[in-house]
């Protein structure tokens, strides 16, 4: 996969994990929402909705409301999963927290699944008390 299209596919799941996250927090999500809590442009995240919904990941409503379909909630719960588990392990290890999911961000992108699933086994039997 070149850099291009794994920044493209990085910020697809983030959008999903925002709009997965919103739909905790509100009884109902629309795109500006999304541009609140991720501090980015209405016609980004329209662009972003309209390619989202395009991959069947999304579907919105006719008064623009954003919901996730199975495939876009599979991937913004295993994103979210991760981002979780790395920020706690990044804590428990004494980082500040910000950081720890500053940085959880970032690591939950690029980690193999493989990988990810021997951290999180390792992760678990560290941070049980």
């Amino acid at each position: 996969m070149g850099y291009i299209q794994h920044r493209s596919e990085e910020s697809l799941e983030d959008y999903l994990e925002t709009i997965l996250i919103l739909s905790r927090r509100l009884s109902a999500v629309r795109s500006i929402d999304v541009a609140n809590e991720l501090d980015f442009s209405k016609p980004s995240v329209s662009v972003a909705m309209k390619n989202l919904k395009n991959r069947s990941y999304i579907t919105v409503s006719s008064d623009g409301y954003i919901s996730l379909t199975e495939a876009g909630k599979e991937i913004a719960e295993k994103v979210y999963e991760c981002h979780n588990l790395l920020t706690d392990w990044l804590v428990h290890l004494g980082v500040d927290p910000e950081i720890a999911a500053t940085d959880a961000c970032k690591m939950e992108h690029d980690i193999s699944p493989q990988s990810y699933e021997a951290m999180k086994k390792c992760i678990l039997s560290l941070l049980k008390p």
